[in-house]
């Protein structure tokens, strides 16, 4: 098994987990120098970098071409590759697209929904695989908190137990009531990962522009905007603008001599 992996596996009972998306070099490093405990290059990418209507339009291509730069940027942080929507949906493509993500720097993959099958064939070629199960953006069009009503709450408990068998190191529990995600959490071994899903999962996950404030198309219930970097930067660039128009900018220190 991975190393970080492995170290992440044993945090569970003994320390929360942090961690947060990345999806550029600068990003990385900073995530790396703040001492969070793995990185996932989320499929979020594509509407929060790329400027995409859904994550659906994520390409592998994308994927990759990010991957690359967190690894460059988090040499020594746990990364995790989102496989994107359609690139396992048979157990070969499963196989041939996580490979491509360990080719890239990453040092596991996520998997969205019960694909116990694919966690099982990918675990067996010695991938290390994220569950993620809950509200699963590549499946659903419904965005609302799952596991409410009882038989539904079942079935993701099940599903939860179902991909620790098949092998998943670990488990994303989004958008789930805290009593589920509290009684996940106590019946399986692995740590489960909330975004949405509680005080009581023995680790949480931001997307890294929600947290910032970078974002403003929408702020889930679930994020805590830690700055309004958007507006910083906003007005930083009125301000250049300003400097230029008015003659302020460049000044004696900005020229060669």
């Amino acid at each position: 098994m991975n190393i970080r992996v492995k170290r992440l596996m044993e945090k569970k009972g003994n320390e929360k987990i942090a961690a947060l998306t990345a999806y550029d070099y600068p990003m990385a490093k900073l995530v790396e120098e703040a001492g969070l405990d793995f990185i996932l290059v989320g499929d979020s990418l594509g509407v929060v970098v790329l400027g995409y209507d859904s994550p659906l339009d994520v390409t592998m291509e994308d994927m990759l071409h990010h991957t690359r730069a967190v690894a460059r940027g988090a040499t020594e942080t746990l990364i995790i590759g989102d496989m994107p929507v359609d690139t396992y949906n048979t157990i070969s493509d499963a196989v041939y697209n996580a490979k491509r993500f360990m080719d890239a720097g990453a040092q596991g993959v996520k998997v969205e929904g019960p694909k116990t099958d694919v966690v099982e064939a990918l675990v067996k070629e010695g991938i290390p695989v994220m569950g993620h199960i809950g509200l699963t953006p590549q499946s659903i069009t419904d965005y609302r908190v799952q596991g409410k009503e009882k038989g539904e709450a079942e079935r993701i408990i099940g599903e939860a137990l179902a991909l620790e068998k098949a092998g998943v190191f670990s488990l994303v529990l989004e958008c789930v009531p805290e009593s589920l995600g509290e009684e996940i959490t106590n019946s399986i071994k692995i740590p489960t990962i909330g975004i949405g899903a509680g005080r009581y999962c023995d680790g949480q996950i931001l997307v890294i522009h929600d947290l910032l404030g970078l974002f403003d198309r929408y702020v889930p219930k679930f994020a805590k905007q830690y700055l309004r970097l958007r507006d910083d930067i906003r007005n930083a660039l009125i301000s250049f603008r300003q400097d230029v128009k008015q003659g302020n900018f460049p000044q004696e220190e900005n020229v060669y001599k």
